[in-house]
């Protein structure tokens, strides 16, 4: 198949020697591999092989050597250009349910800590507690970071800073990767302000969390829904985001890298930041609901929060959020009536189901936690997924992702 290195020669062929060396011609690589002149070309273009010149010789020369690599490299390994389907034991998504280990992840969300699910997904549990950086470090991060800087951008650079200081931060084994990622937890946490100074009541991680996304204080139910949240956006199978852990992975990269990459693709406003968008569209719509909603449809533009690729009639996660928020009280009373304006608009307009974009910005935007809080919530719930990809990935043979693009351009 042309773009493919071939499995074997097409017959014999006498090469060229020059300065102790043999070479082929294009036309004789292209008679011993069975291809087409301008597959040779692309050979070279993605550096299958190199082209050289010899005096009085037409056109391009092929040492044998190259050509006789390139052939045994298609036998011993799949033909690059091959997208990997990609086998996983942690997450399925199946008529509009989501499952993690076979687990029912709404399930899970209403009965069980987020640490416990972050273990479930990794399939083992830490082995030592949490190590926090020094306070210089820590000051280090305030001194990196400005105070219109988004709460995603100091968990940025305490992943890269903790990165910088750990000198075995490539040894992959289970057991570090998962106390590696406790300690960027741990340490995520501290370099978040607390926004009211308040002690914080509770041991698990969302009951630390909430008073670093909101001044109003905490309760059991309040936490409670952020836990669920936490739970739910944990992992959804081959996202951008993970897609991008995964290869880093597969390269080989450090559990720091691997999450490095996985904030790239969520800092994207198709991605982490369409919860922002839904937040926009939630607080437009206290004012007026009706006006809200036409600014997107009347342009033609995707309505924020709104349908999924993956689910078809509805998305679970949303779902059980919106119940969550609706057993618990205080925050601002005019987003559920917001909420219920909104679903009724979206019915009229074919829109589509809510999903947890705007489930999360409902949270948000309830209980005063700024526009940022959503890619926060959703950034810290999204490392346990791309940790428990990564351990997967570390088992799998390495650089496995290597597509090859299709050359369009001016041919040499």
């Amino acid at each position: 198949m042309p773009g493919r290195p071939p499995a074997r020669r097409r017959g014999p062929t006498t090469p060229l020697r020059h300065d102790g060396r043999d070479y082929l011609t294009t036309a004789q690589v292209c008679r011993m591999l069975g291809v087409k002149p301008q597959t040779v070309y692309a050979y070279v273009s993605r550096g299958h092989l190199t082209s050289g010149r010899i005096e009085g010789v037409r056109g391009s020369v092929f040492l044998v050597d190259d050509v006789d690599a390139l052939t045994r490299r298609s036998v011993s390994r799949p033909p690059a250009g091959m997208v990997e389907r990609i086998r996983t034991h942690i997450t399925l998504i199946d008529d509009d349910h989501l499952y993690y280990r076979g687990q029912d992840a709404t399930f899970l969300a209403a009965e069980s800590d987020f640490e416990k699910v972050s273990e479930l997904l990794w399939g083992l549990r830490p082995g030592r507690e949490s190590q926090l950086l020094p306070q210089s470090s820590f000051r280090q991060i305030n001194g990196l970071r400005r105070a219109q800087d988004r709460r995603i951008d100091v968990i940025r650079i305490v992943v890269d800073v903790l990165g910088s200081r750990d000198r075995f931060r490539h040894q992959n084994a289970p057991a570090d990767v998962v106390a590696r990622t406790r300690d960027i937890y741990a340490n995520a946490l501290s370099a978040l302000p607390l926004l009211h100074g308040r002690a914080v009541r509770g041991n698990s991680f969302a009951a630390h969390l909430w008073p670093r996304l909101t001044e109003l204080p905490a309760n059991p139910r309040r936490v409670r829904v952020l836990n669920a949240a936490l739970v739910l956006l944990a992992d959804h199978d081959l996202s951008a985001g993970t897609v991008a852990a995964r290869v880093a992975a597969s390269a080989r990269g450090s559990i720091y890298s691997v999450i490095s990459a996985g904030l790239g693709a969520l800092d994207g406003t198709l991605h982490g930041g369409a919860a922002a968008q839904a937040y926009r569209l939630l607080t437009a719509a206290l004012r007026d609901p009706v006006e809200a909603l036409a600014s997107y449809t009347a342009a033609g533009l995707p309505v924020p929060g709104c349908g999924h690729v993956v689910y078809q009639h509805r998305d679970p996660r949303a779902e059980t959020l919106f119940a969550m928020l609706a057993a618990t009280s205080g925050g601002d009373p005019a987003v559920a009536v917001a909420l219920d304006d909104l679903r009724q608009q979206l019915a009229r307009t074919g829109a589509g189901f809510m999903n947890s974009d705007m489930a999360l910005a409902a949270l948000a935007v309830r209980f005063h936690m700024g526009p940022d809080a959503c890619e926060t919530i959703f950034a810290l719930a999204r490392i346990t997924g791309w940790v428990a990809h990564a351990l997967e990935e570390y088992q799998e043979p390495r650089l496995r992702f290597r597509p090859e693009g299709v050359y369009v351009g001016v041919r040499p």
